[in-house]
């Protein structure tokens, strides 16, 4: 098969079996469990090599790796530059492509850089667009406290902006860059990966304070309830019960019908019964115990709405005041 018909897995499968089982076994060390058990059935798949392909593959690890080195002393534009030299505008192209997401290089790095305050002041007179932009490539954390102090009619319209945005070419990225460089005097860099969705602006929201997140979703329940009910199912998920302390849960699980709440366990890990079962009755846990193992199989919808349920009464209490769900707000001081 040509070197370009190849996937990636592909060609990591070929590298590696080509290195031997003592350099393998020490590959294998830096791969997460997932990765190698990937990568161990692609070489388990591998037919007979030629030495081409042998050959094509390492060519192709040698050019990568040169890249990123390059990447490294110098930035993106440097290793373009002299891999456009050497490789031609296509090669290049397609190198670049490949390092920006296997590095995680993301754009507007600059501004990641840059103290949420002063960038508050450098963003709040760009159009809501491009702020909404900037934020999906910045942490969640750091994206949260820009948002937070933003007027509350961009706030809105920001978060909107950034769970409707699909696909940005890396021209236009390319060309914000260039224009808040000059303003920021600072290193530019540029990236060929999706940004925005639903669940970007779920992790900003996850991090900015109560009152900020109330603005935004009572908003955008009038303008746009079905993106605003999306969003609040995503901010709260049914695993996240076991971040909450002993007295909250206790207290939810007051207001949880117990059908609901054996139907939710069914689908839940380990760690979450545990969690359940040290907040109710000896007699309660082993009655939830005996119903989760005579229960048989269920749909996964149900199990999911039966979770739902129990996000739905947690997210009710909290804004009644009665239970308090930590965010990434500094200023969240309870008294």
């Amino acid at each position: 098969m040509p070197i370009s018909r190849l996937t990636g897995r592909q060609k990591a499968a070929i590298f590696i079996a080509s290195l031997g089982p003592e350099l393998a076994a020490n590959v294998y060390k830096y791969l997460k469990e997932e990765e190698i058990e990937q990568l161990t059935l692609d070489i388990a798949s591998l037919r007979k090599v030629t030495d081409e392909e042998k050959k094509s593959v390492f060519d192709d690890f040698k050019t990568m790796f040169v890249a990123s080195d390059y990447i490294t002393q110098g930035g993106i534009d440097y290793a373009k530059e002299i891999l456009e030299k050497a490789l031609g505008t296509q090669k290049a192209f397609e190198i670049i492509n490949k390092l920006t997401s296997s590095l995680q290089v993301r754009p507007f790095d600059f501004i990641r850089k840059a103290d949420p305050a002063q960038l508050v002041n450098f963003l709040q007179n760009e159009n809501v667009q491009t702020i909404a932009l900037v934020l999906t490539y910045l942490h969640p954390e750091q994206a949260a406290k820009i948002l937070s102090n933003l007027p509350p009619e961009k706030q809105v319209e920001i978060a909107k902006r950034i769970a409707m945005m699909d696909r940005t070419s890396p021209e236009v990225i390319f060309e914000i860059e260039k224009v808040l460089e000059k303003q920021l005097a600072s290193v530019v860099m540029e990236d060929f990966t999706n940004a925005g969705g639903v669940q970007a602006i779920v992790n900003i929201l996850n991090n900015v304070d109560r009152t900020t997140e109330k603005n935004i979703l009572e908003v955008l329940e009038m303008e746009n309830p079905e993106l605003a009910d999306e969003i609040k199912r995503r901010m709260f998920v049914f695993e996240d019960i076991i971040a909450l302390d002993n007295k909250t849960i206790q207290r939810i699980l007051r207001e949880v019908d117990n059908q609901d709440l054996v139907l939710a366990l069914k689908g839940s890990s380990e760690e979450v019964k545990n969690k359940i079962f040290s907040n109710v009755s000896k007699r309660q846990a082993e009655m939830i115990q005996e119903d989760l193992q005579y229960m048989g199989p269920v749909r996964l919808r149900d199990v999911e709405e039966a979770q739902q349920k129990i996000v739905a009464i947690i997210r009710k209490l909290e804004d009644a005041g009665e239970i308090i769900i930590s965010r990434g707000g500094g200023d969240e001081i309870i008294v």
